[in-house]
Order: structure tokens, then C-alpha cells, then sequence
């Protein structure tokens, strides 16, 4: 996996931890919203494309195997077994 998302993936698996710590401290409610980007729960992967543009973007997906391509639409798009799926990022392109 080339260092940039080594990079990539530890950021993201940062930012959901403290996300997550601070979801832990507030109620349940707007702030329980579904994150921008890659997340997981304890047995989905999904990735929140969060724009009001209504643009279809390519998502990188790194998967059992080589990494795999997906168009996704704004929202949230289900993209495998949290089990199988070690983190997703956008690639800079649209679809």
C-alpha cells in the first residue's frame, strides 16, 4: 500500500476515534449524525459523500485483495462488511 494511504487511513481511523469519544459525551441526536467520508459500525463500512452540489464522485476502496473503484452519490453509500473493508477515500475524481 503506497505511504500515502498509510497516511490517509491513520488519519481517518484518528478522526473517527476522537469523533467517536466525543460522540460518547453528547446525546443522541444531531451530533449522532453519520460522518463525512469513510466510517464504520460495528458490522458495516459506508461512505457519507456530504455535498449540496448533487455531484457523483469515485471513491477508492481498500478492500481483501487490490483496492477497488466506486461511484457514489451524495449520502451515504453502504460499501461492504466493516469486517472487509479496511477504509475508503475519494480519489479527486467525478463520475
Amino acid at each position: 500500500m503506497p505511504l500515502r494511504h498509510i497516511v490517509t487511513s491513520a488519519l481517518a481511523s484518528l478522526s473517527l476515534a476522537l469523533a467517536s469519544v466525543g460522540a460518547l459525551t453528547l446525546s443522541a441526536g444531531p451530533a449522532a449524525a453519520n460522518p463525512c467520508g469513510f466510517y464504520e459500525t460495528a458490522s458495516d463500512a459506508y461512505y457519507n459523500h456530504c455535498t449540496s452540489d448533487g455531484s457523483h464522485i469515485v471513491i477508492e476502496i481498500d478492500d481483501w485483495g487490490p483496492n477497488s473503484e466506486r461511484c457514489v452519490v451524495p449520502g451515504v453509500t453502504w460499501i461492504g462488511a466493516a469486517s472487509d473493508i479496511d477504509g475508503a477515500w475519494y480519489t479527486g475524481r467525478t463520475c
